[in-house]
């Protein structure tokens, strides 16, 4: 029970920074505002109406439904594995935190806001995304990781 509460935890937390930073942004900032209006790193409302990294996909059935199969997925993996160490509860609660953020979007308003804009170097500029977004990510780096470290270790 105390494995299933950090990932419930962790899940829980994204969801709530999540959705409480988008809403920020929808309030205060104007589309497309930029605050700094030059830099690095600046605060860009956007909407993404596609899919990862505003990659064009028209089908709002899909963004909706890859989601919650996913989280099926999540949650069945989480229920037949009962003995994960806390890295792989993390990396669940994470992932399971950013589905949940931007799926709420996507059926609340059809798209997802995004506001974190990151400009690496030159005119290379990364996509913007949210809170969610970045908890995906650092979530599948983790449970990838788990594997790979699981994979490595004897017996």
């Amino acid at each position: 029970m105390r494995q299933s509460l950090l990932l419930f935890c962790v899940a829980a937390v994204i969801l709530i920074v999540d959705q409480i930073t988008k809403f920020f942004v929808r309030s205060n900032m104007d589309l497309h505002q930029s605050i700094p209006a030059d830099g690095n790193f600046r605060l860009t409302y956007s909407t993404n109406s596609g899919s990862v990294f505003g990659l064009s996909l028209d089908s709002t059935f899909l963004l909706v439904m890859a989601p919650i199969v996913i989280l099926a997925i999540l949650w069945l993996y989480f229920y037949y594995l009962p003995t994960a160490n806390r890295l792989m509860r993390t990396g669940l609660g994470l992932l399971l935190g950013g589905a949940i953020g931007n799926l709420c979007d996507r059926v609340r308003a059809g798209e997802v806001t995004d506001f974190i804009d990151v400009q690496l170097w030159g005119n290379f500029h990364w996509a913007t995304f949210n809170v969610a977004d970045a908890s995906i990510t650092v979530g599948i780096v983790m449970i990838v990781y788990y594997f790979f470290r699981e994979v490595r270790s004897p017996g």
